[in-house]
């Protein structure tokens, strides 16, 4: 029972011993933490000593057969976030690079949370060697349908090369600082971000739009994809949560998709509550031949534990790829405010937290808890092919007897 097996390893991460706790589909295994490395199926390993911005990191240095689900020569390694790591993503095999998903708390104090993204992408650069970096979903103020218009920022078109030296510094300084912050860790990193999501504001006849946007920066500083929330989260679960992102945003209308070069391919982007549609992750996938499906998302306390990780499960297996998801981290509603107090000005949204990175095979091979954390996983891009050859599913649709239509003349690819 994968459930209980994983609540045993967060449950057992919290109690401050310095222990690895390690799981295969097979069996638990604890060890103490003078082990170097263990052969295992396939794993979870977490750090037990909780620590702020503690990593969660796993290693896959090998290709697993989808077809068994036990790997002998898989080994992992887990390190403290204060600790530089020496480790490398494995060169021999040019398939394989690392992805860093960053899971951190979201300050009402727009400011901070640029100070947090630009720590948590210094360590995933510098001490994981990360190439790929991926931002939760509203990094940058509440998220809450009162707060987006008051941190939405005008963002650039799909295409737009940001210019340091130019007059583009001072223009998105003032216009959408935090894109800057993301523009500027691409290039001087050179890795490729996707950059969660903020609340973009443009005029549209005569009237402010607000929609929730993810940009997509290359190594080089261009904007390759700009996804907008297609499906607005508006829900009433009874005895559960009522939200409606429709009363302050507007829908985006592309299928968003860029070619992020070897070894990752295609990848496909969509925004929490958009991987609830699987006609929109099947569309990357056969359509714009997408090897991994991006969702920045923040789920709740009462859709995150019944849902969050069943859909990208079952949008891996659907699209026989890799599904990467980051979330905010969790935090408590603040004090009651007074006169002079800004910090409960919107009203508080607790995240279910959990970035996770699932494997084609539908399995959970990177994840952590609410907490604040760094999730680094090395991606085999062979296992895409791997499986798509092996359970030919994109070649034997009935095509008699259904259709899989793209109605958008303006979807994003390459």
């Amino acid at each position: 029972n994968y459930s209980l097996i994983r609540s045993r390893i967060i449950n057992t991460s919290n109690t401050g011993t310095r222990t690895h706790t390690i799981f295969s589909s097979k069996r638990i295994i604890n060890t103490s933490s003078s082990s170097s490395s263990h052969h295992l199926s396939t794993y979870l390993a977490f750090w037990s000593g909780h620590r702020s911005h503690s990593p969660t990191f796993l290693s896959k240095s090998r290709l697993l057969n989808p077809f068994h689900r036990i790997s002998t020569t898989t080994t992992t390694t887990v390190r403290n976030m204060s600790s530089p790591s020496t480790a490398q993503t494995d060169n021999a095999n040019s398939k394989v690079s690392r992805v860093a998903l960053l899971q951190f708390n979201v300050s009402p104090i727009k400011a901070e949370n640029h100070i947090k993204v630009q720590q948590f992408i210094s360590k995933a650069v510098n001490e994981q060697n990360a190439k790929l970096i991926i931002l939760p979903e509203i990094w940058n103020g509440p998220y809450a349908t009162a707060a987006f218009a008051d941190y939405a920022e005008k963002l650039p078109d799909l295409h737009y090369t940001y210019d340091p030296t130019s007059s583009d510094s001072e223009t998105l300084e003032k216009e959408c600082p935090s894109a800057k912050i993301l523009f500027e860790a691409a290039l001087k990193y050179k890795v490729t971000i996707i950059g969660g999501s903020i609340s973009e504001r443009i005029l549209e006849n005569g009237k402010d739009e607000i929609y929730n946007t993810c940009l997509c920066i290359s190594p080089e500083g261009q904007v390759v994809a700009k996804h907008q929330k297609v499906h607005l989260f508006d829900i009433d679960v009874k005895g559960g949560i009522t939200f409606k992102e429709s009363d302050t945003l507007s829908p985006g209308n592309v299928v968003s998709c860029f070619d992020a070069g070897e070894p990752f391919g295609n990848i496909g982007v969509g925004i929490c509550y958009d991987i609830r549609f699987p006609e929109y992750a099947l569309l990357l996938s056969q359509k714009h031949q997408c090897n991994i499906l991006v969702y920045p998302g923040a789920f709740n306390l009462t859709t995150g534990p019944a849902h969050w990780e069943l859909l990208q499960r079952a949008r891996a297996v659907d699209n026989q790829c890799f599904i990467l998801t980051a979330s905010p981290a969790r935090t408590n509603p603040p004090p009651t405010s007074t006169d002079n107090d800004t910090t409960s000005k919107y009203p508080h949204y607790t995240a279910w937290g959990h970035s996770t990175v699932v494997n084609p095979w539908g399995e959970v091979i990177g994840t952590c808890d609410e907490h604040e954390h760094l999730v680094c996983v090395d991606l085999n891009m062979d296992e895409v092919s791997k499986m798509r050859q092996g359970i030919p599913i994109f070649t034997q649709k009935r095509h008699d007897l259904y259709q899989l239509m793209d109605n958008t003349s303006t979807s994003q690819n390459k």
